[in-house]
């Protein structure tokens, strides 16, 4: 799975708040919903390693469903998989369209930069 873009999926989706939560209930760093939380064996959506380890997991489960295809995995994370499956695009759906959008944009800088690396840290703990 490629840094960059679990940084992009982050960035477009909490902004690197662990604590962030959604109007619709996502969690955490890469807004886990509840069941997909539980489906990817997440049990505290707020822990960063666990919630960067279970939406990992289902961007990768997506990517495989999409055959690599990187937006429509995106838009897959954002709406579902059924939506996107249903019209194989990404949906006509404007707040899909703008996310893809604006993870596809990290996703092309923080390539571009010079330095790869990932941190977050949380008091004493490190991911990297």
């Amino acid at each position: 799975m490629e840094p960059h873009l679990i940084k992009s999926i982050i960035m477009a989706e909490s902004s690197f708040d662990p604590n962030a939560i959604s109007q619709s209930g996502a969690q955490g760093l890469m807004q886990l919903m509840p069941p997909t939380a539980n489906d990817m064996e997440v049990h505290n959506p707020f822990d960063p390693e666990e919630n960067i380890f279970g939406g990992t997991k289902y961007l990768s489960l997506l990517l495989k469903k999409f055959n690599q295809d990187k937006k429509l995995a995106i838009a897959a994370y954002n709406v579902g998989p059924s939506v996107v499956a249903h019209s194989n695009s990404v949906p006509l759906i404007p707040q899909t369209r703008r996310f893809v959008e604006k993870v596809m944009k990290y996703y092309s800088e923080f390539k571009n930069r010079k330095s790869d690396s990932f941190t977050y840290e949380k008091k004493s703990k490190q991911i990297k």
